[in-house]
């Protein structure tokens, strides 16, 4: 499936070309003008990799960055920098602040297109090899899950009414997620990717204000959430 990205820059001509080739090559592109408006995007949306200006008014580039890399949805996230700055120190400075790449303007947008599919290659291939200490994570996850399901009856549901807006397929992974599957048995359930899941549990996880799949499995059915 094509890579979702967030591009982040506050030059619109520069925004629009760089979104026009990309799609072009058959990526789909999310656009932000400013960090805030690309913090917003990136929780209600999250991309597989973001590539984003460093010169930005407010907050700039580098403070972005440091709030990706300080949120552990985020942490890991392949992280592009645009910008005018290409001196050695400037270079040298990105890399410290743990960006991924770090491309000078002007340049080839064939260049970027190539960073692009290699670092996505790279976080694929480093999410395959790193299988085995993540599904032990979520093996302990689900059987937490599991033992909550037995305590149903006993959890008893918040007085407090809480409103939250769940698309019906956050609705539908929300529902087997409390059923105690796996990513790719949801996925197989619902016909889609295990990265597709990954990003509305990742959603999930965000409306919610929870961080493991055994608290948002809590919060659902304290709330009334699932069934």
């Amino acid at each position: 499936m094509p890579g979702q990205l967030l591009l982040v820059d506050d030059e619109p001509g520069l925004r629009e070309a760089v979104q026009a080739y990309l799609e072009d090559s058959e990526f789909n592109v999310n656009v932000a003008s400013n960090a805030t408006e690309g913090w917003e995007k990136l929780q209600s949306n999250p991309p597989d990799l973001v590539i984003t200006d460093i010169m930005m008014p407010q907050v700039d580039g580098y403070q972005f960055l440091k709030q990706m890399r300080e949120d552990p949805r985020f942490k890991s996230l392949p992280v592009v920098f645009l910008t005018a700055r290409g001196m050695t120190k400037d270079r040298i400075q990105g890399y410290q602040a743990g960006c991924d790449a770090y491309l000078s303007k002007p340049f080839d947008p064939d260049e970027l297109v190539a960073i692009v599919e290699n670092l996505l290659e790279r976080r694929a291939s480093s999410e395959k090899g790193g299988e085995g200490t993540d599904l032990e994570d979520l093996a302990r996850q689900l059987a937490e899950i599991r033992e909550l399901l037995k305590q149903r009856p006993t959890i008893a549901q918040s007085d407090t009414h809480i409103k939250i807006d769940l698309t019906p397929r956050e609705q539908s992974v929300l529902d087997l997620v409390a059923q105690g599957l796996m990513n790719k048995e949801i996925a197989r359930r619902l016909e889609t990717s295990v990265r597709n899941v990954e990003k509305y549990v990742s959603r999930l996880f965000s409306k919610t204000g929870t961080n493991s799949r055994t608290e948002l499995v809590r919060y659902a059915l304290e709330h009334g959430l699932t069934k």
